[in-house]
């Protein structure tokens, strides 16, 4: 479909030539008509001669040289065919101008192979265009269907990504106007519940405080009473300060230069104080991380190992790879079971065998607190089984290299 028109085209500018070159040779003087014929050959490889008598042998058929015949035919409004003389590879044409008979020959061999050469080329640079325009627009689209990655990783971490612009196609267009409004709703959406738990949790506290006052001021009170009491608006009190925390911990801190080392070993030391705790204190590891962030999560992993550890001693690991750090916190409990990993890590969940707060459970934020932080600095929390029984809580925070 493509090489035809162009051998078409091809074909109709070379009867062009040999009509014009005909139609030339007759108006010249007759003593430069020898000159035009060596020009003719030396420039365009066509011999022009004038003959008294036509040939009689046609030429070979061959796709290229009927389709100058037939444009030639057109041209010069005369039956003009392909004829084939002494030379194996010319073909002739012969074409009556005026009252001159006059003979044009062409090689063979070389225009049959200048049409589809010239197809050939322009084929290729039109798929080499085709290709880069295609490679052009993949790479456009696919920056920007990594920008919108990027940016959706920002905003599933908590953070206000700047808005991407509205650019390119219209489809492109179209996604990237729904992302930024999608963006700009979901941060609001994380301000308000941050607004809201922060505003709740602190107008809690006013009334405990009111009921502990009240409590102090009670004569002749049961004392056994008084101290349920006030266990439970401890844990009321501990309850909002992990709600006041989770709604806040989506908020990354500036990240600097940190002894991981150095850091467990304070965390080692303050849990030792509430139980039994395993922990050797290695060569400094140096990251790149936010500290506190840190601290809270090994803090409540630790909490969580000591409360259901079952008063086993709590074992802390730490690992320092060139690719990644791996900080473990290892306990003797019941472990948790496969198919309840994935739930303890959502707000106010407890297993069920912890859920009555006279035992060990807890409020059901630690680990949702824990998840949460991670996820907005990009680490990861993993839940595993610990060899010979309990729970290996892992916190992995990868190097960036």
């Amino acid at each position: 479909m493509l090489i035809r028109p162009l051998a078409e085209r091809s074909a109709d500018d070379l009867a062009a030539k040999i009509l014009l070159s005909a139609q030339t040779w007759v108006e010249l003087p007759p003593n430069t008509r020898a000159d035009y014929e060596m020009e003719l050959a030396f420039r365009h490889d066509l011999a022009l001669a004038e003959v008294k008598t036509r040939l009689s042998r046609a030429a070979e058929a061959n796709y290229f040289g009927d389709l100058i015949a037939a444009a030639l035919t057109r041209r010069a409004r005369q039956d003009i065919s392909l004829k084939r003389g002494a030379e194996p590879n010319w073909d002739w044409l012969e074409i009556q101008v005026a009252d001159k008979l006059l003979r044009v020959g062409f090689d063979r061999q070389r225009y049959a192979l200048e049409a589809p050469l010239a197809a050939v080329g322009v084929f290729l640079l039109g798929a080499l265009l085709t290709v880069l325009t295609a490679l052009f627009m993949v790479r456009q689209a696919s920056r920007r269907m990594n920008s919108l990655a990027r940016k959706a990783a920002e905003i599933g971490q908590g953070r206000a990504p700047e808005l991407l612009p509205e650019t390119g196609a219209r489809e492109l267009r179209e996604l990237t106007a729904a992302f930024n409004r999608m963006a700009g709703e979901v941060q609001a959406l994380l301000e308000n519940r941050t607004v809201l738990l922060a505003g709740v949790s602190h107008d809690l506290r006013t009334p405990i405080t009111r009921l502990r006052l009240a409590l102090s001021l009670l004569e002749d009170a049961d004392p056994e009473l008084v101290r349920r009491m006030e266990r439970d608006l401890d844990e009321m009190n501990r309850l909002i300060g992990d709600m006041l925390v989770f709604a806040r911990s989506l908020k990354v801190e500036a990240l600097r230069d940190c002894d991981l080392t150095r850091v467990l070993d304070e965390l080692a030391a303050q849990a030792a104080l509430l139980g039994p705790l395993e922990w050797r204190a290695g060569p400094p590891c140096i990251a790149r991380l936010g500290e506190s962030a840190l601290r809270r999560i090994v803090g409540n992993l630790l909490d969580n190992a000591r409360r259901y550890g079952a008063g086993a001693p709590v074992r802390l690991e730490l690992e320092c790879g060139a690719v990644e750090v791996r900080i473990a916190v290892l306990d003797r409990g019941p472990g948790i079971p496969v198919e309840q990993r994935e739930a303890v890590f959502r707000p106010f969940t407890r297993l069920e065998t912890s859920r009555s707060r006279d035992g060990a459970g807890g409020s059901g934020l630690g680990l949702a607190i824990a998840r949460q932080m991670a996820d907005a600095y990009g680490w990861k929390i993993e839940l595993s089984d610990r060899a010979g029984g309990g729970l290996n809580a892992s916190l992995i925070i990868s190097r960036g290299i």
